[in-house]
C-alpha cells in the first residue's frame, strides 16, 4: 500500500476555496441572469402600460400626433406611421439601447421604445460588485482556513507527536479519544489498539527471548561443565564414560531446544507448508510404532477410521509426536495413551493428572510447563504444544485441550478432510 503523503492542510484549504469559488461563480451567473430577466420583464411591463394608454387616448378621439407627444418621455419614445406613410415622433438612433414593441391601432402603426441603457449600466455595476465581493470572500475565507484547519487537524498532530515519542522509547502513551463514533475518534482508537498490540507483542518477544536464553543456559552450562571435567579427567578415569554420556545428553537437549526455537521462528515467519495427501490413521499407527520403539513397555494404541487430509505430512507427524510425548511424560511409565482418528481430525488422550481448567489455554504459551507434568528433568523444552498449535493453525485447523474428568484430552480439528 502506497499512501499519498500530500499536505492535508493544503488539500483541505484548496478544496474549500475551490468549492467556494465555484459557488460564487454560480451565484454571480445566477444573480446576473435573474437581474437581466427581471429587468426585461419590468421594461416589457412599462411598454404594455404605454400601449394601453395609447389605445385609451385614441378611443377618446385624441389625434395620433397628440398621443405621441403625451406618451414620449425621457426613457420612453413613441412613434406612429400614419396610413399616408408619414412618421410622427423621433426614432432612436442606431447604437442606442432600446427595447421595442410594435402595435397597429386603427390603421396607425405605433412603435414603443424603452431606453435600457441605465439598466445595462446598473447590471454592469452589479456584476463588478459581485465579483469584488466574491474575491473578498475568497481571500477572507483563505485567511480563516489557516486557523480553522490548524485547529481541526490538531488531533493528527497529537498522533504524530505520540508516534515520535514512542519511537524515541517512551512507551505507554495513548491518545484515549473522548469519542469513537467520529472519523478522528475511530482513527485514534485504531491507533491505540495498534500500539497495544505492538507493545504487547514486543513484551512477549522480550519475555520469550529472555526465557529462551534462560532455557539454553542450563544445557550449555552443563555441556561446558562436563566438557571441562572430561578434558581434565585422566585417560584411565572410570568416570569418563559417565561424563561422555552426560555430555551427549546435554548437547542433545540444547540441540532439541534450538530445533524447537527454529521451528517456532519458521511458523512466525509464515513458513510455507508442503501440500500432499496425508493418511491420519497411518500417521497415528506410525507414531505408535515409534513410541513403542522408544518405550517398549508403554501402553499406547491407535484406533479410528481411515481419513485423508491435504497438508504437510512431516509437520503433522511432528504435531502428533509432540502430543504423544507430552502425554507420555504426563502419565508416566505406567500410563496409557490413546490416539483416535475421526473424520474431523484426531484426539490424543492420556490417564495422567490432567490439566486444570485455568491452565488449558496457558499450556499452549511458549516455554510454559505445568509443575506435575512437564518437569525440566524430563528434557521437555516447553515449546512442543506451542509448535503443535502453530502447525495446526498453519493448516487452517485448531488444537485445543478439552475438558476431562480424568487425564488430558487434546483435540486436533483439520478442515478440508478428504
Amino acid at each position: 500500500m502506497n499512501l499519498r503523503t500530500v499536505s492535508l492542510r493544503r488539500r483541505v484549504a484548496v478544496s474549500v476555496l475551490l468549492v467556494l469559488f465555484l459557488v460564487l461563480v454560480a451565484l454571480v451567473i445566477a444573480v446576473d441572469r435573474t437581474f437581466a430577466t427581471q429587468s426585461s420583464r419590468d421594461v416589457d411591463g412599462v411598454l404594455r402600460d404605454t400601449e394601453t394608454r395609447a389605445i385609451t387616448a385614441l378611443v377618446r378621439g385624441t389625434p395620433p400626433r397628440d398621443v405621441v407627444r403625451q406618451l414620449s418621455k425621457r426613457n420612453i419614445r413613441v412613434t406612429v406611421e400614419l396610413p399616408t406613410g408619414s412618421v410622427i415622433g423621433e426614432v432612436p438612433e442606431d447604437g442606442q439601447q432600446y427595447q421595442r414593441k410594435n402595435r397597429t391601432i386603427n390603421g396607425n402603426k405605433f412603435s414603443f421604445y424603452a431606453d435600457t441603457e441605465a439598466i445595462s449600466q446598473a447590471q454592469l455595476r452589479l456584476r463588478k460588485l459581485l465579483v469584488l465581493l466574491g474575491l473578498g470572500a475568497i481571500a477572507l475565507t483563505g485567511l480563516m482556513m489557516i486557523l480553522v484547519v490548524r485547529r481541526a487537524l490538531a488531533p493528527l498532530d497529537a498522533m504524530t507527536s505520540l508516534a515520535q515519542a514512542i519511537a524515541a522509547g517512551h512507551r505507554g502513551g495513548r491518545l484515549n479519544p473522548s469519542r469513537t463514533d467520529t472519523e478522528l475518534g475511530r482513527t485514534a482508537a485504531a491507533f491505540d489498539g495498534m500500539l497495544d498490540s505492538l507493545e504487547g507483542s514486543e513484551q512477549r518477544t522480550r519475555r520469550f527471548v529472555a526465557d529462551a536464553a534462560h532455557e539454553l543456559r542450563t544445557p550449555i552450562t552443563g555441556v561446558q561443565a562436563v566438557a571441562e571435567a572430561l578434558v581434565s579427567a585422566p585417560v584411565d578415569s572410570p568416570d569418563r564414560d559417565q561424563m561422555s554420556f552426560l555430555l551427549v545428553r546435554e548437547a542433545r537437549r540444547a540441540g532439541r531446544l534450538v530445533d524447537d526455537l527454529l521451528a517456532l521462528a519458521q511458523l512466525d515467519a509464515g513458513y510455507e507448508m508442503q501440500r500432499e495427501t496425508v493418511d491420519l490413521l497411518g500417521l497415528a499407527q506410525a507414531e505408535v510404532a515409534r513410541t513403542r520403539y522408544v518405550a517398549p513397555d508403554f501402553d499406547i494404541t491407535a484406533e479410528g477410521v481411515p481419513v485423508t487430509v491435504v497438508g504437510d505430512g512431516q509437520r503433522l507427524a511432528q504435531v502428533l509426536a509432540n502430543l504423544v510425548d507430552n502425554a507420555r511424560q504426563a502419565s508416566g511409565p505406567q500410563g496409557t495413551v490413546r490416539i483416535r482418528v475421526d473424520p474431523a481430525g484426531f484426539t490424543v488422550t492420556d490417564n495422567g493428572p490432567g490439566v486444570p481448567d485455568g491452565e488449558r489455554e496457558r499450556i499452549f504459551d511458549r516455554l510454559v510447563r505445568l509443575d506435575d507434568a512437564r518437569d525440566r528433568r524430563s528434557g521437555g523444552s516447553g515449546l512442543g504444544l506451542a509448535i503443535a498449535r502453530g502447525v495446526v493453525r498453519a493448516h487452517s485447523g485448531e488444537l485445543t485441550c478439552e475438558p476431562s474428568a480424568a487425564g488430558a484430552v487434546f483435540r486436533v480439528v483439520l478442515p478440508r478432510i478428504g
